[in-house]
């Protein structure tokens, strides 16, 4: 039985993802980005360690220890130190501009309330609208991918995206443990496989900036 408190507090760490998701699609600094992602991941990880008491459910604690440790401290360490070996400009662009892309994600964020709430009419109160804060996670950064040049920031946005799907997966209750470390590690392979992507990138290019890269395909059509 969910009470109030355990119903608020929930709410209050997923929005507070949402949030920091909007706080991401506004920094237009490298490191400030970094931290921002940092925080969302911490709060990741607050999050599913919540849902382990709500559901009596042990194993999701590891998920959290996961979050925590992977995309808390060794992801954003390790894109800061890609940052500095690559000597990648510290402001980012963006395309069309901060405040379209704020009003873009509102739509978004309204647009996942109406569907999740619509669809599962006769779900738990607290998994629906769980579910709707994550995907509204999911489709920020899939906003944050598409509306930013660079492409680590680009990779920020990949993996507050599977933040989104941690945090769906670990409301909607039952999922295996063999389930979650093996999408964890899937991610952590992707982070490393996309690391070597742009050493390479930047060796061949000179510029991890997608929109040179499309000139230079360009060129060579």
């Amino acid at each position: 039985m969910t009470t109030d408190l355990q119903f608020d507090v929930a709410h209050f760490l997923a929005a507070g993802m949402v949030l920091l998701s909007f706080l991401m699609l506004y920094q237009d600094r490298m490191y400030a980005l970094l931290d921002v992602f940092r925080l969302h991941a911490v709060l990741l990880a607050l999050s599913v360690t919540w849902q382990a008491y709500m559901q009596s459910a042990p194993h999701l604690l590891v998920t959290a220890g996961i979050a925590l440790v992977f995309k808390a401290f060794i992801v954003p360490t390790a894109l800061r130190r890609i940052v500095v070996r690559l000597g990648i400009h510290r402001e980012i662009e963006t395309v069309g501009g901060v405040g379209l892309t704020m009003l873009a994600g509102m739509g978004l964020v309204a647009l996942s309330m109406v569907v999740i709430l619509k669809v599962t009419p006769g779900a738990d109160a607290l998994a629906r609208e769980d579910l709707a804060f994550a995907l509204s996670v999911v489709l920020l950064g899939l906003l944050l991918m598409v509306t930013r040049r660079n492409a680590v920031t680009q990779v920020i946005g990949f993996m507050s995206l599977e933040n989104g799907l941690v945090l769906a997966a670990t409301g909607a209750m039952g999922m295996p443990l063999v389930v979650e470390i093996s999408v964890a590690f899937s991610v952590l392979i992707a982070f490393i496989v996309i690391g070597i992507f742009l050493f390479r990138i930047r060796e061949r290019f000179d510029t991890v900036d997608v929109h040179a890269l499309d000139r230079f395909r360009g060129e060579r059509e």
